[in-house]
């Protein structure tokens, strides 16, 4: 064994999973080289890291066990309550507790690219997703709060199997039938709430960096619709966009 090469070793850790890893490191435990010492110093930070992010979602997890006895949970949040312009957007989610994604966190934690990789992996492992959407009119007709209800009425109706635990974050939401749990920073302390936060707002981030291309003046790609000091000033120069909240912008036009 101690005649194997070390490159040809670092290339079994390199394409190695990470649940292999700890057979592998059993078969090179007794090998003395340095170089290979370096190889199973650097795989065990990578099973330790591993290791402490399950606990981490485990730890997530504590309100989906609380009331997991209830019946299907899911978790419930929205993006865009803030910005000038755009829409709000709600998601609905109900993981599979028993096999949990692991690195989900409050969308606002995690980078846009982190955001893009788990929303396909959320929407490929989720066991139902819903996302509910409401107008810049729907929003100056009936106030934010109550367009992000119909938001997050609207995601909620898509799903299947029907829930009856609903995890909110901070929120008790009119006519939605079953028990509602809202959690003050729920994003951060719920992976259902965590989920639901990703896909509304790599959905709405999505929705903004299209309107861009309708109206570039304003570089929604970059603000998400948010009163920025250059959105506010494209505002005063060119006035609104037909997506502009006017309920949001009269102290600017």
């Amino acid at each position: 064994m101690s005649q194997e090469k070390i490159e040809i070793i670092r290339n079994k850790f390199k394409n190695a999973s990470i649940e292999e890893l700890p057979e592998l490191m059993g078969i090179y435990h007794e090998d003395g080289r340095v170089g290979v010492g370096k190889i199973l110093e650097r795989a065990q930070k990578k099973l330790d890291t591993y290791n402490k992010e399950l606990d981490r979602v485990q730890s997530m997890l504590s309100y989906e066990r609380q009331y997991g006895e209830y019946g299907v949970i899911c978790g419930i949040d929205e993006a865009g309550r803030g910005p000038l312009a755009g829409p709000v957007v709600a998601a609905a989610v109900i993981l599979d507790v028993n096999c949990p994604i692991l690195y989900i966190n409050d969308s606002k934690k995690l980078s846009e690219k982190k955001r893009e990789e788990l929303y396909d992996e959320i929407m490929e492992k989720a066991v139902s997703v819903g996302v509910g959407i409401a107008s810049p009119e729907t929003i100056d007709e009936i106030n934010i709060l109550q367009a992000d209800y119909v938001a997050m009425r609207e995601a909620v109706s898509q799903l299947t199997p029907k829930p009856e635990v609903f995890l909110n974050d901070a929120v008790t939401v009119p006519g939605i039938e079953g028990r509602q749990v809202p959690i003050i920073k729920g994003d951060a302390k719920s992976l259902s709430i965590a989920a639901a936060s990703i896909i509304a707002k790599v959905t709405r981030d999505r929705m903004m960096r299209e309107y861009d291309k309708l109206f570039p003046k304003y570089d929604f790609a970059k603000n998400k619709g948010y009163g920025t000091a250059e959105h506010v000033a494209a505002l005063k120069k060119f006035g609104p966009t037909p997506i502009h909240r006017r309920s949001f912008i009269s102290n600017f036009v």
